[in-house]
C-alpha cells in the first residue's frame, strides 16, 4: 500500500484544489497515519473516542483531529481537549453536553451541525424543522464554548449520482441560506463537509471545503477492528 502515492493520485483528481482534505485513519495502524504525515498530511479523521485517545499521544502536536463518527454524549470529555473539529453534531442534547465539558476546561471546541440528507434512516442528522428550533430557541443563544463553523451531510449510498448531486446540492442551498441571516456570533458558516472516497468530486462540484477520504488513501477498512 503505497500511501504517499495515493494522495498524490487524489490531490490531482480534486475538482477543487482549495478543498481540505480529511485522512479517516479509523481501524488504521498508527504506522499507515504516521505514513500519510510524512507525505503532508496533517488532518485525521477518527470515528471511535478510544482509537482518538489511543493514536493522538503517539502522532506529532500538530497533528489535527476531527470527530467524524457519531459521538455519544458521556464521551465527550475525553477528546474534548484537543479535538480540532467535531463533524456529526447531530442533535441540541449533544451541541449542549460539549458546550459544557467546553466550559469545564474553558476551551472553546470547533463543531458542524449533521444535516440529515440522505434517504436511508440509518444516517444521524438534525432535519430542517429541529435545526429552525434549535436556531430559534433562546437556550440556543446562551451557548458560550462551542463554535458552529458549518455544516456536514452524507449522501445515500448508492450508485446514481444524480441522487448524491441533488442531495449534496440541497445541503449547499441550507449552507448559503443561513450565511445570509443573523445567527449569534459563535456560529460562522465557513465549512461544508460533504463527500468520501466514493462521492468526493461530485461533493466539490457542489461546493464542499472539506471531504473525508479514508480506503481511498489506506485500502480497504479492517472491519475486524470495529
Amino acid at each position: 500500500m503505497d500511501i504517499k502515492a495515493n494522495l498524490e493520485h487524489i490531490k490531482n483528481s480534486f475538482v477543487n484544489p482549495a478543498c481540505q482534505l480529511i485522512a479517516v485513519s479509523k481501524t488504521k495502524p498508527i504506522g499507515d497515519l504516521k505514513a500519510a504525515y510524512q507525505a503532508g498530511i496533517r488532518d485525521f479523521g477518527e470515528n471511535k473516542v478510544q482509537e482518538i485517545q489511543a493514536k493522538q499521544p503517539e502522532m506529532p502536536t500538530d497533528t489535527r483531529w476531527h470527530m467524524i463518527g457519531h459521538l455519544q454524549s458521556n464521551k465527550i470529555k475525553y477528546i474534548a481537549p484537543f479535538v480540532h473539529l467535531i463533524h456529526g453534531v447531530d442533535s441540541f442534547k449533544l451541541l449542549k453536553e460539549i458546550d459544557k465539558q467546553g466550559k469545564k476546561i474553558d476551551r472553546v471546541i470547533p463543531v458542524l451541525l449533521q444535516i440529515h440528507i440522505a434517504e436511508e434512516e440509518s444516517k444521524f442528522g438534525f432535519d430542517e424543522v429541529e435545526l429552525e428550533e434549535m436556531l430559534a430557541s433562546e437556550e440556543f443563544k446562551t451557548l458560550s464554548h462551542v463554535k458552529i463553523r458549518g455544516l456536514m451531510g452524507m449522501a445515500t449510498f448508492t450508485e446514481n449520482q444524480e441522487q448524491i448531486r441533488k442531495e449534496f446540492r440541497e445541503l449547499k442551498l441550507l449552507f448559503e441560506k443561513l450565511k445570509k441571516r443573523p445567527l449569534p456570533d459563535f456560529v460562522q458558516m465557513e465549512e461544508l463537509s460533504m463527500g468520501m472516497s466514493g462521492d468526493y468530486q461530485i461533493a466539490q462540484e457542489e461546493g464542499s471545503t472539506m471531504v473525508r477520504i479514508g480506503s481511498a488513501i489506506f485500502g480497504a477498512r479492517n472491519y475486524s477492528q470495529g
